[in-house]
């Protein structure tokens, strides 16, 4: 081949290499590069943004789980939103924002999965049984479950439909008592308030909610109690984005951990 010819050939590979080098780098992602990666790290941490909708009787448990798990992973955010679990339940089913759903019961839960609305299968974390709570002073004198149904005593329960109250009701069933409250509340936190304020000589709650009132209430824990005890469920909603960082708070909750937390707090192995 002449000089003339290997010149050519020179002069046109550096034409190529220039025009490479003043292309655009491609913005599209590629399979080991995706455009919004929510996998762990190389630490192991998860980052990002969930919402956890989570029953009323687990607001003091989860947000301390919240925290630790905030602490453990810097990177991510759990915003937490409690209600009774059948307001949350019924507010998944209309499309609310959320990415964890933790019920009181498994009824709840079980109306999600029936519509096709949870990512995988729900996970039982915990148990809970009713307890009578009064204001220290005990000032209408409860001391057994059928005291509850004496003329003049206020007596304040969950609304049938909230996990408290059905088994509100499944205990006075098997103790052949019937309760004539006063107010009927969509959340335990709601029937608790109504005691520490004054307004409700009694209220059916959880034993963990008397736990976690301290000396704002006396507990009066009765024998049918256990004819009711409550199985937590948790699970990912199907509508999540970041499922990876919801698969890892539930790996929290039901892990040595979030056991221990929920144990101290005065919640039943599932």
């Amino acid at each position: 081949m002449s000089t003339r010819k290997h010149a050519r050939y020179a002069l046109i590979a550096a034409l190529l290499l220039g025009l490479a080098a003043c292309a655009p780098a491609s913005t599209t992602p590629t399979a080991s590069q995706p455009a919004t990666s929510q996998s762990p790290d190389a630490t192991g941490q998860v980052s990002g943004t969930i919402t956890v909708f989570a029953a009323a009787s687990l607001k003091a448990t989860f947000t301390q789980l919240a925290s630790d798990f905030e602490a453990k992973n810097p990177g991510a955010k759990i915003l937490l939103s409690f209600a009774g679990s059948s307001d949350l339940a019924t507010q998944i089913t209309q499309g609310a924002p959320a990415d964890v759903f933790a019920s009181a019961d498994t009824k709840n839960m079980t109306r999600l999965a029936d519509t096709k609305l949870l990512d995988g299968t729900a996970k039982n974390f915990a148990t809970n049984v009713l307890e009578i709570a009064v204001p220290p002073s005990n000032p209408a004198s409860i001391a057994s479950f059928v005291d509850l149904a004496r003329p003049g005593v206020k007596v304040v329960v969950c609304a049938s439909q909230v996990p408290c109250g059905a088994a509100a009701d499944t205990v006075e069933k098997a103790a052949g008592v019937t309760l004539s409250p006063v107010s009927e509340e969509s959340s335990v936190t709601d029937v608790l308030g109504k005691v520490t304020s004054g307004e409700a000589d009694a209220g059916l709650v959880y034993v963990t909610d008397v736990i976690g009132a301290g000396d704002k209430v006396k507990g009066i824990p009765f024998d049918e109690s256990g004819k009711a005890v409550n199985t937590y469920p948790i699970a990912t909603v199907g509508s999540s984005r970041n499922k990876e960082l919801a698969a890892a708070f539930i790996a929290m909750v039901t892990g040595p951990d979030g056991q221990k937390t929920l144990s101290d707090a005065g919640f039943g192995a599932p």
